[in-house]
């Protein structure tokens, strides 16, 4: 009886030792498409200019919405109905999901891709103000039918624990999409150099390399499914020994579980479409141009959210290993396990999320220096005003992701609709009667992720009797944060002071706060020499501070 909960807590170690990897190759497959996404954006800025970027940016909008009301939930709801099959051991059950996805998905993907080549024009033109985002909209429209079949894929391979597939896939689809749009960027910019607007064709370049590196992507899934099914065929073949679902069961499971999904990505999403339309608006009846007004977009949608958007990917890749993780415990009916992998998950993202947040709070000025080269006061403010809305944005995207995998999925539309209203009157308000331009959508960026937080925050307490451990999932971290921010800001101003160079000054300064920040981890105890080893790359962490004495 004795060995009993070490055996039990060893398990459980393990399990969600397990969560984390996957969750951070996942992670690191996400920063690097978004840094991809960084580097690739600096010459498209310099080629299309701020107001080319504004075009671009827009029909980047109405496409997610239309990829979220289609098909970009696929992998969430594919995972979770996969995984809890595998528990239960329905292998027929399995391969019945696939089909249906696969059905559901090609079906979903390609009327939406019909809509927005159909009506690309009248909702550019009247709903958002900006009839040369036409174009591009139009061009990346097929996007939206490729990627319905690919989520089905991801969500396939997620559901059975491995995010290498998803995880490769993004990779090359991000490198396709960086060439192809810069290179038909420019060279669109240059072939229709005499039509009206070139700068829309410029824009439709850069939705062009979208679509290309999503067929790649595809491409590559299709090739690993394909093998992954020919040497597993007696596997996905065994029968299983319950009843096989019926197929209007099945595609009952999937409509059921896509749809709050759906509802919630939607509302959450749909906030960044209204302040595009709310700013067009009401900045075209103040008399702003619509090269004003893609101007001023590019800047907060093509620099601000662009950049804010990098740690937020660790969120989003962990709370999609964490679903399906979260569903196999539900379904052994191990609550215990279920609330250690919640508060591991959200605290391991604390600790990134945090110091990120203050780092690009405190040097805003030079990282949008060294990478848009943009020395304006106005994307230096807009990074410093909106910094933590990364903290508020990782955190609401974790706790939505423990809702979908709890059942709760209805509680995150819920909360994310309650969220929208308040930041539709509160940006509304800013940008009609106090007059506070973009600063008003950074405001209620940030508003809006807050608002989420607290309202999931509560509900997950009140379904699982759950509460996060405050002291070393967020005092600790921003403690730590708030001293290698001074220290970040006093090597940067020194450095600078020496050099006069931006890039030596930023390349000195971060990795030395880097390094303090982690070194302060250990000293505050913000992570035990138990959670420590559970963590990526954690052993190896723990044998360095031994040997350094700091634990």
């Amino acid at each position: 009886m004795a060995k009993q909960p070490t055996s039990t807590r060893t398990q459980k170690n393990a399990n969600t030792g397990n969560l984390l990897v996957q969750g951070s190759i996942l992670a690191i497959a996400g920063i690097f498409v978004r840094f991809i996404g960084l580097l690739y954006k600096v010459p498209m800025i310099r080629i299309l200019g701020q107001e080319g970027m504004g075009y671009y940016n827009t029909a980047y909008e109405i496409y997610n919405i239309g990829l979220i009301l289609s098909s970009y939930s696929l992998p969430l709801a594919m995972s979770k109905l996969i995984a809890a099959r595998r528990v239960r051991r329905q292998y027929q059950d399995v391969e019945r999901v696939y089909i249906s996805g696969m059905t559901f998905s090609a079906a979903a993907g390609g009327l939406m891709t019909l809509i927005l080549l159909a009506g690309g024009d009248f909702i550019t033109t009247t709903v958002f103000k900006s009839p040369s985002s036409a174009l591009p909209l139009k061009v990346m429209a097929p996007t939206i039918f490729v990627f319905s079949i690919m989520g089905v894929i991801r969500g396939y391979f997620q559901g059975r624990g491995n995010m290498i597939p998803t995880s490769v896939s993004q990779i090359l689809e991000q490198l396709v999409h960086a060439a192809v749009s810069i290179a038909a960027s420019y060279a669109f910019m240059q072939w229709f150099a005499d039509q009206e607007n070139p700068k829309s064709y410029g824009a439709a370049g850069g939705t062009l390399g979208t679509l290309c590196g999503a067929i790649v992507a595809l491409l590559y899934l299709a090739f690993m499914m394909i093998l992954y099914r020919r040497y597993n065929a007696r596997t996905l073949n065994r029968r299983q020994q319950a009843p096989v679902e019926p197929w209007a069961d099945v595609y009952a499971a999937l409509i059921l579980t896509l749809t709050p999904i759906i509802l919630s990505q939607f509302v959450y999403q749909l906030s960044g479409s209204v302040d595009n339309s709310l700013f067009g608006q009401i900045m075209d009846a103040k008399g702003l141009t619509e090269s004003e007004r893609a101007t001023l977009l590019g800047v907060y949608g093509g620099e601000y959210r662009l950049l804010s958007n990098v740690p937020v990917a660790i969120a989003s890749s962990l709370g999609a290993s964490m679903i399906p993780s979260i569903v196999q415990s539900r379904t052994s009916h191990n609550l215990r396990e279920v609330k250690y992998k919640i508060r591991m998950t959200i605290k391991f993202n604390m600790l990134i999320a945090i110091p990120c947040a203050v780092g690009m709070g405190v040097l805003a000025g030079p990282i949008m220096q060294l990478i848009f080269h943009d020395s304006s006061e106005l994307s230096a403010n807009l990074m410093q005003i909106g910094a933590f809305a990364v903290v508020f944005f990782s955190l609401s995207t974790v706790t939505n992701a423990v809702l979908q995998g709890i059942d709760r999925m209805s509680k995150s539309v819920t909360h994310s609709a309650i969220s929208l209203v308040l930041h539709v009157i509160l940006v509304y308000l800013m940008l009609e009667y106090l007059d506070w331009n973009v600063y008003g959508l950074v405001i209620g960026n940030v508003t809006f992720a807050l608002v989420v937080c607290i309202l999931n925050w509560y509900s997950i307490g009140r379904a699982l009797h759950y509460r996060q451990e405050i002291k070393t999932t967020f005092i600790l971290p921003l403690l730590a944060a708030t001293i290698m921010g001074a220290a970040a800001w006093g090597t940067y101003q020194g450095i600078y002071a020496l050099t006069s160079h931006n890039t030596i000054a930023m390349l000195i300064s971060v990795p030395v706060a880097m390094i303090i920040y982690a070194i302060l981890i250990v000293i505050f105890r913000a992570v035990t020499e138990d959670e420590l080893p559970e963590m990526p790359f954690g052993r190896r962490l723990l044998s360095l501070f031994r040997r350094l004495h700091l634990l």
